[in-house]
């Protein structure tokens, strides 16, 4: 028993898994307005192409055709049959003078052109009857004969022999499917031929006819109608001639709705292929959209979390693995998500380190003025009214420096780039450091390489400005009194590089958080807050947002540190 109750619990397990992803699919594509669009743009493709094919093919016009045709060789046919067993209206024969005249010595004729072509030879109802009977009820077509005034002789749909009515009976009418129904009367509305009305006339206006009346002429014609309930009528005339007199006229026609019957067959069948293809359709566009409106319902969702969530990351789904604009669409996002967490977590340990460099000041502005009121010495107020001063400069410095670099990303984003030339930029900073220089008795200067390749980037000049003097004035800060800061400008194929070196006493800690913010290390002597420590990351900040790369190192030929700055360098401009 327990047995059971496991299967039975593992098949209604499965079950409801199935259930669930069924669910979802459905959740996934049918009621998802891309897979919806999928589907009805598929669908809209197939309608055209079969209303397309109903339009412009030629069949029912050719069915038409074939029907005129048999039609005509089978009124032939009975029209022969019917002029053999018409009788000679008169006792006497009379003889054509005038074709025995005309008659050569060795030309063969028939002896039936010696006869006068205005002999009459009435049909004999009696004897066409029979045979009109045999000949065309097999093929189902109703045959009418007329004599030469016009008057209706047989009729077969209404013949009599041996005291029996032979009437062709219509089949009833079955109710047929609604579907085809619709069909057809969609068919029906299509623009297509223009066919005129039929209309029965009585038994004696066979002339109203225009086929027989062209028929009586001698001429067998044909005239496709349509009945009152839009059925195809096909009729054709042949007349009936006997020794080159026309004795009369044979009208076959079909019955109504017979074309329609066999077109309607046709259409029918169109109609199935378009169900198939449709249903083929549906399939493929629901498969087509679980493969794009799932994934990129899955990329909404995970988006909308980004949006939602505070405390932790929220996974973008993987579909790296796919080629198609979807796994494009995911790594741009996994991308976009992870420099957005990377962002917000840099402005969150920019904030604690802001938060940690202004409570130092702060800490000490407010024991020196809690502490001035209770000094009693002069000495000691001076000594507090500095620190003081001191430290309120010291926060000036750390809130502009904050404000420039809080604000750099967007002024970089914001403004357009320029071409800069790096050397005449550099020089222009090195004749500014140079007088600054001079009071701590340090020389700045300038060296250039760029006799091959001209030195310009793209960028903002203000901002590489800032990035030269805060290397300058970082490595005159270091050098010692008589010392050389030297600048060099050097240029290659596709790179500009500026190195800035000093003769201090080089880098003594760790190189690699010398870039950091508020990381100082400031050479003896100098006091504790004169530098905010934000000057070296605010210049890799700005050679960073111009594509470039800013590296420290301390001097191999002798104490010191060089700062190495990258750019790309700008192809030449081209002439107008």
């Amino acid at each position: 028993m327990a047995k059971l109750n496991r299967i039975a619990g593992a098949v209604g397990h499965f079950v409801l898994t199935v259930i669930k992803q069924i669910q979802r699919l459905l959740a996934l594509t049918i009621f998802s307005s891309l897979a919806r669009r999928i589907i009805v743009l598929n669908l809209a493709g197939l309608a055209v192409l079969v209303v397309g094919i109903l339009f412009l093919n030629q069949w029912r016009t050719g069915l038409i055709e074939a029907r005129v045709q048999s039609l005509r060789v089978q009124g032939e046919i009975i029209a022969a049959a019917i002029a053999a067993s018409a009788t000679v209206d008169s006792d006497v024969i009379t003889v054509n003078p005038d074709r025995l005249i005309e008659l050569q010595g060795n030309e063969v004729v028939s002896p039936l052109s010696f006869f006068d072509p205005s002999l009459e030879f009435p049909i004999n109802p009696e004897r066409v009857a029979p045979l009109l009977r045999n000949l065309v009820t097999p093929t189902k077509t109703r045959a009418r004969i007329y004599d030469q005034q016009g008057l209706l002789i047989l009729d077969s749909a209404n013949l009599y022999a041996r005291g029996e009515v032979l009437r062709q009976i219509k089949p009833a009418d079955s109710g047929s499917f609604f579907l085809l129904d619709w069909w057809n009367a969609f068919v029906d509305w299509l623009p297509g031929d223009d066919y005129p009305q039929y209309q029965e006339f009585g038994a004696d206006e066979g002339n109203r006819y225009p086929e027989v009346s062209a028929a009586l002429g001698g001429a067998a014609t044909a005239i496709v109608r349509v009945d009152a309930k839009r059925q195809l009528v096909v009729s054709v005339a042949v007349p009936v001639q006997r020794v080159r007199a026309n004795v009369g006229v044979l009208l076959l026609s079909t019955q109504p709705g017979d074309i329609d019957q066999i077109a309607s067959a046709e259409r029918w069948g169109i109609l199935r292929i378009a169900l198939v293809a449709a249903a083929v359709q549906i399939i493929l566009s629901l498969l087509l959209a679980g493969t794009i409106a799932g994934p990129l319902r899955r990329l909404a969702s995970a988006a909308e979390q980004v949006h939602s969530t505070i405390t932790s990351r929220a996974e973008i789904p993987d579909f790296s693995d796919r080629t198609d604009e979807v796994g494009h669409l995911s790594k741009a996002l996994r991308s976009m998500t992870s420099a957005l967490y990377n962002r917000i977590e840099a402005i969150e340990r920019f904030a604690a380190d802001v938060a940690h460099e202004l409570k130092n000041p702060l800490t000490s502005l407010r024991s020196a003025v809690e502490t001035l009121p209770r000094a009693r010495r002069a000495e000691d107020r001076e000594r507090l009214n500095a620190i003081i001063q001191h430290d309120v400069r010291r926060l000036d410095r750390l809130i502009s420096d904050i404000s420039n670099a809080s604000r750099l990303d967007a002024e970089l984003a914001r403004q357009s780039a320029e071409r800069v030339d790096i050397a005449q930029l550099a020089d222009a900073m090195v004749s500014i450091q140079k007088d600054l220089a001079a009071n701590r008795k340090v020389d700045v200067l300038l060296e250039k390489h760029v006799s091959r390749y001209s030195p310009i980037a793209l960028g903002h000049d203000s901002r590489l400005a800032q990035v030269i003097n805060n290397l300058i004035d970082n490595a005159v800060s270091f050098s010692p009194e008589g010392g050389k800061v030297v600048v060099t400008v050097a240029t290659s194929d596709d790179t500009i590089t500026i190195t800035v070196a000093d003769e201090g006493p080089g880098i003594r800690g760790d190189i690699s958080r010398i870039f950091q913010r508020f990381y100082t290390d400031r050479p003896d002597g100098e006091h504790f807050g004169d530098h905010s420590g934000l000057g070296l990351a605010i210049s890799k900040q700005i050679v960073e947002g111009h594509g470039g790369t800013v590296t420290a190192a301390n001097r191999q030929d002798r104490s010191g540190a060089v700062f190495t700055v990258k750019l790309k360098r700008a192809a030449a401009e081209k002439r107008r």
